[in-house]
């Protein structure tokens, strides 16, 4: 499962009202190949539901991983800081064994 806090739901909706982003649009979660750990993460709106789609729904949000991401992903909780340390999305995985500075990136 992937889970949301509610610090981050609430910027998925301003982020999807700023945007002209309608409720049809969901969160994608994905890992890709590179930052200086070996992996990122990358979030973005999507509106379609690919059959291979593992779809998760935590506080009325809908989060959809790729079948390759979600070895990386369970576990995880999709948070949205403000603080001193740098603003946006952050992502707290169980299953990283190391993550860089900025967070965006991690290995297993």
């Amino acid at each position: 499962m992937i889970s949301i806090t509610d610090k981050a739901k609430n910027h998925v909706a301003d982020l999807r009202a700023r945007e002209g982003y309608t409720e049809e649009y969901n969160i994608r979660v994905s890992v890709k190949g590179g930052g200086c750990s070996g992996l990122m993460y990358d979030l973005d709106f999507d509106n379609k539901i690919d059959e291979a789609d593992q779809v998760f729904e935590d506080k009325g949000v809908k989060i959809l991983v790729d079948k390759k991401s979600l070895l990386y992903l369970l576990g995880t909780t999709l948070d949205f800081t403000d603080g001193l340390n740098g603003k946006g999305f952050h992502f707290v995985n169980p299953n990283a064994s190391r993550t860089c500075g900025c967070g965006e990136s991690f290995s297993v």
